[in-house]
């Protein structure tokens, strides 16, 4: 299977990482041999070269900081004149998301599907904007589009929906959808102030140095409108949904809540209300005897609410370089491999 890369930052590292380890296992398990052949990323450069790239020699490069278009089969262009140059049979689609605008990527992925490459992409923008017209077009060219990173990373909770669930009707899913938030929640139910708690979480990584998209919503009501339509088969965007973040959640109401029995949690929603589909993202108490309750730290987790099994609560790390990376690899082996 040959592969395309567009964009190697953090996780299509960390996916490069994993083919390269798990090569044999793809293939005595999965049947699948994987051939990267080109790689493009807006500040590292391009390559390709299709008899297949030195994969380990553009990881090395990537992590030291280094240019990857450095190497031999540097390609001279942009990302879609990469696209359109190159013979692929799946393109991992990772470059930065925009929620406003979902570009570059759904250009990226409107291309390649023209081509007919199957498409893995972790890049909320495409999916919460134009889910339904790259989900036409990739029906229409007879390949597949595929997307597990875009909710809770590696975390497989659409394939959970998508397959291991079939046949079940969903009522309500709802969940932990961002691990900053969650982290700074469970960080002032220890004592510390918001300032604080959002100040370690930017110490550690989890939020950016501007936080916004985190601590007022705008990541978890993406992914809100992504399980909207994905799983609800709704047609909507994000500004159809209401949306509150954590900024004005103190620690007395915290310790207020917890005296009885409740714990706050930023949780993203949707749920059908007759033949409506429905969504928001909010802070909630929730009852200390629910499992989302107990999920602390950058964890995720999101409960489906079904009318075969009930609640079913699903709990994984929602973001991180292998961790994404893997719901990539889950994609690939979706596509070309044997199950």
């Amino acid at each position: 299977m040959r592969l395309l890369f567009l964009g190697f930052g953090t996780v299509g590292q960390g996916l490069a990482e994993l083919l390269i380890e798990k090569e044999q296992k793809l293939r005595d398990e999965n049947d699948l041999e994987v051939k990267v052949v080109g790689i493009g990323d807006m500040l590292k450069g391009s390559l390709y070269n299709p008899n297949g790239v030195d994969l380990k020699g553009a990881l090395e490069k990537a992590k030291a900081g280094e240019k990857i278009s450095d190497l031999p089969d540097a390609f001279e262009g942009d990302a879609l004149e990469l696209i359109k140059a190159t013979e692929a049979d799946m393109m991992i689609e990772m470059t930065y998301t925009d929620i406003k605008t979902a570009e570059p990527a759904t250009s990226h992925i409107r291309a390649a599907l023209e081509k007919g490459m199957h498409i893995t992409t972790s890049n909320k923008g495409p999916l919460a904007l134009n889910f339904h017209e790259l989900k036409k077009l990739a029906d229409e060219k007879k390949v597949k589009f595929l997307y597990e990173g875009t909710v809770i990373s590696g975390t497989p909770l659409l394939n959970l929906a998508r397959e291991t669930l079939a046949g079940s009707d969903f009522k309500e899913i709802k969940g932990i959808l961002n691990g900053t938030t969650n982290y700074i929640l469970s960080k002032m139910e220890e004592g510390l102030g918001y300032d604080e708690a959002l100040k370690k979480a930017q110490e550690l990584g989890y939020a950016e140095a501007v936080p916004d998209a985190d601590v007022l919503g705008w990541d978890a009501l993406a992914k809100v409108t992504i399980l909207a339509n994905t799983v609800f088969g709704a047609d909507c965007k994000p500004d159809d949904f209401s949306c509150k973040g954590i900024t004005e959640i103190t620690a007395e109401a915290i310790k207020e809540a917890k005296s009885r029995g409740k714990r706050f949690k930023l949780i993203g929603k949707v749920w059908r209300d007759g033949d409506a589909v429905k969504g928001s993202v909010a802070p909630e108490e929730i009852d200390m005897t629910h499992p989302l309750a107990g999920i602390m730290g950058a964890t995720n987790a999101v409960t489906i609410s079904t009318d075969t099994l009930g609640d079913v609560t699903i709990v994984g790390p929602g973001a991180g370089r292998v961790e994404t990376g893997y719901s990539a690899l889950i994609d690939i082996i979706n596509a070309g491999g044997k199950r």
